[in-house]
């Protein structure tokens, strides 16, 4: 752990040589959210690969890349581009990104994904304020030596998702009259989806949506103090309720047709959340 936080001291003195901005906000942009970068007015751009020793995204939508601007008044970095743990890097790789905006200055993170509808209340377009999640089935990033300077060693989880920003997310669903469901959130290791058992025994267990990223992040970002908040548009349903094999096309597909509503539901809580 010395080692990972030494790491994260270089990789904010590589960023800090390209831009001296403080976001307040960090938004994690997740499929179909991609061109939200056109919202902002950006200050800086920084690559994941001109950051030393840093993980560098490699699925195809996804750049890849901090910007760092402003929304509505908000000093907001955006991840343009997550690191998965099925691309094969190690879990402390994978939230690496998450501790390096805190690092920069970020208080609060919204987490953006596409994930499988679980629940049949839920259909594909539809948009999930993520109120928990379960950890279960992922290697828990707080594995290992713990790094003091970010947080304590055993961290309470009762409220990962903050309820004042869940509060301002649903007022900005209202605002932006999208339609806004709720529920729990499962993140697997991926690549390959669940099998329609696993989806079974997954909605037993009171997951509504299923998908391969943002419980990592989030368990990281309370660890290190942030104030964490979630919304997950609903991309396919999962296997063994879909009636046609599951494919990356259809997900992609999906998230981008949701993406306007999704954009201005983001752009409003965002521009709510320091209000």
């Amino acid at each position: 752990m010395p080692q990972m936080y030494e790491r994260l001291q270089r990789s904010l003195e590589c960023v800090r040589a390209k831009t001296d901005f403080v976001p307040e906000v960090a938004l994690v942009l997740g499929s179909g959210l991609g061109g939200f970068a056109d919202e902002i007015e950006i200050e800086a751009t920084v690559s994941y690969s001109d950051i030393e020793g840093f993980p560098v995204s490699t699925v195809a939508g996804h750049q890849g890349r901090f910007i760092f601007g402003r929304l509505g008044g908000v000093k907001l970095v955006c991840m343009q581009g997550r690191v998965h743990f099925y691309e094969g890097y190690p879990m402390q790789d994978v939230v690496m990104p998450i501790r390096l905006m805190k690092m920069l200055g970020a208080g609060i993170l919204f987490l953006t994904n596409a994930s499988g509808g679980i629940n049949p209340g839920l259909n594909a377009g539809d948009f999930m304020l993520i109120t928990d999640h379960i950890s279960l089935f992922v290697q828990n990033p707080l594995t290992g030596g713990n790094i003091d300077e970010l947080g304590v060693r055993f961290p309470d989880m009762s409220e990962i998702y903050s309820k004042r920003l869940r509060d301002v997310i649903r007022s900005a669903a209202k605002k932006c009259n999208v339609e806004l469901k709720e529920g729990v959130y499962v993140q697997l290791s991926g690549p390959s989806y669940e099998s329609p058992a696993e989806i079974r025994m997954l909605g037993k267990m009171g997951a509504d949506a299923v998908g391969m990223s943002t419980v990592c992040e989030a368990i990281a970002a309370k660890h290190a103090g942030m104030e964490v908040c979630g919304i997950s548009c609903i991309s396919n349903l999962a296997a063994g309720i879909a009636d046609h094999p599951l494919t990356h096309a259809e997900v992609q597909y999906t998230a981008d047709k949701a993406a306007t509503k999704f954009r201005a539901l983001v752009r409003q809580a965002i521009t709510d959340m320091l209000a």
